[in-house]
């Protein structure tokens, strides 16, 4: 394994990997791991072995990440793949996502958490469609730093024209699309230039290596200036001999800072109260911030329960029970006008009611198809929700995890959405009026 990990180096960084069919991600990632020492004996042996299996004289890289034997039989990655690692510096959770259009879903889970994406290009075929799509959708997902590997340089003898062309493309694009910072990086992963160490082969390029632009891209961003979000997951009240009246509200602060003798409201009763103390691992604090997982305790006894929203009483955030959102569509069977869901946001689980599907994007081209009636798997629009009880749900652009939810079938509990409230960075809000749907069943909101 690698050499020993600094206490210090607590810094974490979530990434994901995208890329087109054959642009060498899984390589990518395998080499990230392999040469930053963070492949277990057993584990590289077992590829060895694979890799000889298949007629394969070097180890394939690959294999690290393609985990399932449909992905490894056909050379493709299919599932999300996470892989945890660590170097002195940071600490980071990798989500290798597929390339396959048929699989954009896969990529908006692995993408809808990282704070960074990896987006491979094959420096023979340029950008492509498909490198489009994996940046419009890092920028629908607010993700807010991109990274082009323009891999296989060694297969154009290490131009530098060959990148420069393709990096200033690529740059323009996302710049198009809103991503505020954009790094490119030329590489070859099966030969490891420019991923962990720098290549002999590219003088000209003055820049960071792929892992040394993981290490050092800012991440932790202050607390402070976002504001506090505690959605209550579980209510404590042991009723013992030694905690008779203690009464405390368990959950993770989503975002912010929530301090002992702060006034806070209670979402969506809004009572108020001021947070009388804070519990921490066992001890007692004065200051909780994001992502902190703490119990607060209130100075009144309110009707507090799961699902409710803590917040400053200067910060409120505003209630609504009429849901414009950009969505991805994750399960099978399609999602259309009329369909009664269940709606979960944080803690928080209402019923709701599609009202209408404004438009879907085609990520090809970001144009817009209007009134498709359905959402099918992979499909990427606007809806309109109704929901059955008031929810504190702040725009996805001002807080990826309070504002975003998910559908969810009320007849088997499977998930059929991904939405980001607010507006999406290339689809205006339609001026037009939900239509009423007819109700029978008590789902008329």
């Amino acid at each position: 394994m690698s050499t020993s990990i600094d206490p210090a180096a607590t810094s974490l960084l979530r990434f994901a990997t995208a890329g087109s069919v054959d642009d060498g991600k899984s390589t990518l990632v395998g080499r990230l791991l392999h040469d930053s020492k963070s492949v277990l004996a057993d584990q590289l042996e077992a590829v060895e072995r694979a890799s000889l299996g298949r007629g394969q004289q070097a180890p394939d890289l690959a294999l690290l990440t393609d985990g399932l034997r449909a992905e490894r039989e056909q050379g493709i990655t299919i599932d999300v793949a996470y892989r945890y690692f660590a170097t002195p510096r940071r600490r980071f959770i990798l989500a290798d996502t597929p390339g396959h259009v048929q699989y954009t879903r896969n990529m908006v889970t692995g993408a809808s958490t990282a704070e960074l994406a990896v987006v491979l290009v094959d420096a023979r075929n340029g950008v492509v469609e498909q490198t489009r799509r994996h940046a419009a959708v890092a920028a629908l997902l607010r993700v807010p730093h991109v990274v082009l590997a323009v891999n296989k340089m060694d297969l154009v003898d290490y131009a530098e024209p060959v990148f420069a062309d393709i990096a200033e493309e690529f740059t323009a694009y996302a710049a198009s699309l809103g991503v505020p910072d954009v790094t490119a990086v030329p590489i070859s992963a099966l030969a490891g230039d420019n991923v962990v160490t720098p290549s002999a082969h590219m003088d000209w390029y003055g820049g960071p290596t792929v892992l040394e632009h993981l290490e050092s891209v800012p991440v932790v961003a202050d607390p402070t200036g976002d504001p506090a979000r505690f959605p209550v997951q579980y209510v404590i009240r042991p009723q013992t001999p030694e905690h008779r009246d203690y009464r405390g509200y368990a959950g993770q602060l989503a975002s912010g800072v929530l301090r002992v003798g702060e006034d806070v409201t209670v979402l969506p009763s809004g009572r108020r109260s001021t947070i009388a103390g804070i519990d921490a691992l066992g001890s007692q604090v004065d200051v909780a911030w994001a992502p902190q997982s703490v119990t607060l305790r209130l100075a009144d006894d309110l009707d507090v329960s799961r699902g409710d929203l803590i917040a400053p009483t200067t910060g409120v955030p505003a209630l609504t029970r009429d849901v414009e959102a950009t969505v991805c569509h994750v399960a099978d069977r399609p999602l259309r006008v009329g369909d009664r869901v269940l709606l979960k946001h944080t803690t928080r689980t209402v019923k709701a009611i599609v009202k209408d599907i404004p438009s879907r994007l085609t990520l090809g081209d970001l144009s817009q198809h209007p009134a498709p009636g359905e959402l099918a798997a992979n499909d990427i629009g606007r809806v309109v929700l109704r929901t059955a009880e008031p929810l504190a749900l702040d725009a996805y652009a001002d807080s990826r995890r309070t504002g975003s939810f998910l559908l969810v079938d009320p007849a088997d509990g499977t998930t059929l959405t991904a939405g980001m409230a607010g507006a999406a960075f290339a689809v205006k809000a339609t001026d037009e009026a939900a239509p009423a749907v007819a109700d029978d069943e008590g789902w008329d909101f």
